[in-house]
């Protein structure tokens, strides 16, 4: 990665989803990997995940969701980063997405969806590949 600073990436879990398993593996590989990565804990809102993007100056924000309630929060989300000036924030969805609803969670602008079991390394290599839409 050059001579760039280490891409910020929030990792988020938000509503009443208390699974974070998944999302801590992510998270220590992603360190591991070289990224600066903030884990805020389970049940975030929507707005404290978008004032959090906002504080900590994000590259990134990966949400993790396996609850079901992905097709109402990831669309908040992404209206709310868009009416915070966080459009240039790149967005992951990570955990149980139906394959039906993946094109309209592209639609609505997420980058990428990495389902159970995706190996850390696609994760990293994306991630890499993309760079920062903050610092370009």
């Amino acid at each position: 990665m050059d001579n760039q600073p280490p891409l910020r990436i929030v990792l988020a879990k938000v509503g009443l989803d208390g699974h974070d398993r998944g999302v801590k593996v992510v998270t220590r590989a992603l360190r591991d990997a070289g990224f600066h990565v903030i884990y805020p804990g389970l049940w975030q809102s929507p707005e404290s995940v978008v004032r959090t993007v906002a504080d900590e100056d994000a590259d990134w924000l990966g949400i993790s969701l396996l609850s079901g309630t992905h097709m109402t929060l990831v669309p908040r989300i992404m209206q709310m980063l868009q009416a915070a000036g966080l459009r240039h924030v790149g967005v992951l969805v990570g955990g149980i997405i139906p394959e039906a609803d993946v094109p309209k969670l592209l639609a609505v602008g997420v980058a990428r969806i990495f389902g159970p079991g995706t190996p850390l390394g696609e994760i990293i290599e994306f991630l890499r590949a993309q760079g920062s839409r903050t610092h370009a």
